[in-house]
């Protein structure tokens, strides 16, 4: 299992939070003085986890993350964060890189052709952010969202609220249920969307969503929640499966049969 996210102190101000990057930082002499000096002019930032891998058979894991800062002359600026422990490691260490390839390269010669884990990852073309995207942080305590495969945010409660709002009686149950309970990230993408037109003729609108988690651990687990309106009035509907054959096994009964 990897250590858990260092959470941000929601109050702590941007000066505080580089120095705090800095100081942990085994190479922070590598960065540039320009990018040091420019840095030192922020405003406000926003962090966000780009990528994570987890070995749990040896305990090596790793974690870079993005942070994003608004400068006082409008520009934006990023350091690249790698966070890891191999084996026989007793901490975490950390390393800052002014670049997305920079930190890629020093992860695979930390670790190798390490074996494959469950991962997940930002976008292969994520979007730079803008300083007009960061200014939002100087009038809302919130983080500015990005597209990304996963969010690590309140990913326990999504789960929960998912497995509430569904109706169907074969819905998972308390094991699926536990699990989700030390969830930490997730991914909500759309699997199928359309309107298949059912034997009497009557066209009902059918989506299929699949919920994909990261527990703590490092294992994933989805949850496929079919959104329908194939109901005997022609309200909306949800329902929640394990799998997405069960899902679209439902979809095709609920399309011939309403």
């Amino acid at each position: 299992m990897s250590d858990p996210l260092d959470p941000s102190d929601p109050y702590e101000t941007t000066e505080a939070q580089l120095a705090r990057l800095l100081g942990r930082a085994l190479n922070s002499f590598d960065l540039s003085d320009r990018l040091v000096e420019r840095l030192g002019t922020a405003l406000a930032h926003s962090s966000s986890l780009y990528t994570t891998q987890h070995s749990p058979a040896s305990g090596a894991w790793r974690e870079t993350h993005r942070h994003t800062y608004l400068l006082a002359d409008g520009s934006s600026a990023s350091l690249w964060e790698l966070a890891y422990r191999q084996p026989g490691d007793r901490g975490t260490r950390h390393e800052l890189f002014d670049g997305r390839a920079e930190a890629c390269l020093a992860a695979a010669r930390l670790f190798g052709d390490e074996p494959a884990a469950p991962v997940f990852a930002a976008a292969e073309e994520e979007p730079v952010a803008d300083a007009a995207a960061l200014s939002a942080l100087l009038a809302s305590p919130g983080p500015v969202r990005r597209h990304r495969r996963y969010a690590v945010e309140r990913s326990a409660d999504h789960a929960r609220r998912v497995l509430r709002r569904a109706e169907n009686t074969d819905r998972p149950g308390e094991r699926v249920a536990g699990l989700l309970r030390s969830a930490y990230a997730h991914q909500i993408s759309q699997a199928f969307g359309g309107r298949p037109s059912p034997a009497d003729g009557r066209a009902a609108g059918f989506t299929l969503y699949e919920h994909a988690f990261v527990l703590l651990d490092g294992r994933e687990l989805s949850l496929w929640e079919v959104e329908h309106t194939a109901t005997p009035d022609g309200r909306h509907m949800c329902e929640v499966y394990e799998t997405e054959a069960a899902a679209r096994g439902a979809m095709e009964i609920r399309a011939r049969v309403r």
